[in-house]
């Protein structure tokens, strides 16, 4: 048996299956590689090894194990990330005492029982009200239990003295999002007499909920829960954490504005079908999307859309460059009512869906007349700037000769006006381009990596390091090959923070690169040599600055001893 919980998760877990559940990984070699979700890129730069259980990026430079790729792509501490992987692996870890437990984790248990709660509440006679109402929309009993649906009563505190009764703090709960405190300090149920859908992160745990109104028009029709440490609305589409399967075996994905639509979609086979939940596309939503796919079918309400922050979610997606389609559903009916009457009618609509070009084309064509001058000037405005948005240059030239084609206008006139608009990315809502911005390595830097890589190709070849060279080694290369001559199936997390980011990186390259092996013990050697080189340098400098300050302070004997050892080098490298 594994002495410890991680050994005993890395055991059970593959990174590749583990990664490839966030990120849409393609075989290079005995590798698997993917556009870097930590930074902005075009080309694939971040590398995932199954034979040392690793990643890299070569862009950014994030690397580590499966712990390490779980603290950042989901933002948690270590703790969080050990009971996230466990979770998967089916490892029981010990309890922690409150104490110990992260807020993060407290509040993870907060929804959790909150969810249970509200799921119990089904079971009453209002619950039972709830599931005739739910069933009636055309969601199934079976689905009802899968997506948690539950019920918060119309009371003051039911929630809170449950979770009180459990041993949270009134506080915690209200961190949670499921209370608010009044001015008086009162403590009262954020959800009361509404219907409740849970919301989940990609782990499928419950993070917030949104609750629906029910034999009431009081307040509004849907109110989510706060952003806290586990929820922030920007960041989070509903139903992701069982579409993203098929999203990627299907390559495309179904966006869609409410939670029913979802439910329903998957309940019908629309496996590949997530909902934004009250917000636009934002650019968090669009990162987390790209992992899995650029093809997006989209199902809002497009006319609502025009000016509106749902549109400039889109031109964001445009300018990201993914392909966009709409889905054009009867009037004044949603994916939700289509689906429940017909699931065929919603495969034929996904079917005829049209490019997000072909889409303004219609639009604006039916809103103006192309016969008159101010008709020709106002779809010119409109749909130049959508085509401004293109991308690709090809495209771009294709929808500028079909608008001048049916505008009569020449080609040359449109391009002139398309020169005059301008695309402010703070107008849209972008985000920063993240991109890399790593320090420039030094020679040695350099070398050394090149060493490592080297000597893990060929193991056989670490003997040729003499304790000379090996002094001339930085503290990170010390320590790894000190651990690679005990054991040469090197443990991560037996390394330090440095000497880990140089063997992964190292590691990976020597998995990726060809090199004949009768080059590698002659580079190895030149490796060796040029850094004990720049090494001797750097004693010399520094000899020489110690010498000056020897000399203005007159102390002789010393001057003696530094110049002693500064010819002694001089001669090792006139000898190099």
């Amino acid at each position: 048996m594994n002495s410890s919980p991680i050994d005993e998760i890395k055991a059970r877990l593959d990174i590749v299956d583990v990664i490839s559940s966030y990120l849409n990984l393609k075989k290079a070699g005995s590798n698997y590689r993917a556009l870097c979700p930590f930074h902005s890129e075009k080309n694939p730069s971040f590398f995932v090894s199954p034979r040392l259980q690793i990643f890299k990026c070569f862009g950014c430079g994030a690397a580590g194990d499966i712990f390490k790729f779980i603290m950042m792509i989901e933002g948690v501490e270590f703790k969080d990330a050990l009971k996230i992987l466990a979770q998967r692996a089916g490892v029981e870890l010990k309890p922690i005492s409150p104490k110990e437990k992260t807020e993060r984790q407290r509040l993870w248990e907060i929804c959790e029982l909150s969810t249970k709660f509200f799921e119990k509440q089904m079971e009453g006679k209002m619950g039972q009200k709830v599931k005739k109402y739910l069933i009636s929309r055309g969601i199934k009993e079976d689905s009802i239990k899968e997506w948690r649906i539950g019920w918060a009563p119309d009371t003051q505190n039911s929630l809170i003295s449950f979770l009180v009764s459990k041993g949270y703090k009134r506080e915690e709960i209200k961190k949670a999002g499921l209370a608010f405190q009044k001015e008086n300090g009162q403590f009262i149920d954020f959800f009361r007499g509404r219907i409740i859908f849970p919301i989940f992160d990609l782990n499928s745990q419950v993070i917030a909920f949104s609750g629906r109104i029910f034999e009431t028009k009081e307040g509004p029709k849907y109110i989510n829960s706060p952003n806290t440490i586990l929820y922030d609305k920007s960041k989070v589409l509903y139903g992701l954490d069982r579409a993203k399967v098929e999203i990627r075996k299907r390559d495309f994905c179904i966006l869609v504005e409410g939670y029913t639509d979802v439910i329903l979609a998957h309940q019908e086979g629309f496996k590949n079908t997530v909902s934004v939940s009250g917000t636009s596309l934002t650019p968090f939503q669009l990162a987390i999307l790209r992992r899995y796919t650029k093809n997006l079918y989209l199902s809002f309400d497009m006319d609502v859309a025009g000016a509106s922050a749902t549109k400039r979610g889109i031109n964001l997606a445009r300018l990201k460059g993914f392909n966009i389609k709409v889905l054009i559903l009867p009037e004044e009916k949603d994916p939700a009512d289509v689906i429940s009457k017909n699931p065929k009618d919603f495969e034929k609509i996904l079917e005829n869906s049209l490019s997000i070009m072909d889409f303004y084309f219609q639009r604006i064509f039916s809103k103006y007349d192309k016969n008159t001058l101010e008709g020709k000037k106002e779809i010119a405005k409109n749909l130049l700037e959508e085509i401004k948005r293109i991308q690709n240059e090809i495209e771009k030239s294709f929808w500028i000769s079909k608008l001048a084609e049916e505008l009569k206008v020449r080609e040359e006139d449109l391009r002139m006006e398309l020169a005059k608009i301008k695309i402010e990315e703070e107008e849209l809502g972008l985000e920063e381009q993240e991109i890399s911005k790593q320090p420039q390595k030094s020679r040695k830097e350099i070398l050394e990596e090149r060493l490592l890589l080297l000597v893990l190709k060929s193991p056989q070849n670490l003997n040729l390091i003499d304790k000379e060279k090996f002094a001339s080694f930085s503290p990170e290369l010390k320590e790894i090959f000190e651990n690679l001559k005990k054991d040469f199936n090197i443990k991560l997390e037996k390394l330090s923070e440095k000497a880990r980011d140089l063997y992964t990186s190292s590691a990976l390259k020597s998995e990726i690169e060809e090199i004949e092996k009768e080059k590698i013990e002659p580079e190895i050697n030149f490796c060796l040599k040029e850094i004990y080189k720049i090494y001797l340098k750097e004693k010399l400098n520094q000899i020489s600055e110690e010498l000056k300050e020897a000399e203005r302070k007159k102390d002789f004997p010393k001057v003696e001893k530094l110049s002693k050892e500064f010819s002694q080098l001089s001669k090792k490298l006139s000898l190099k």
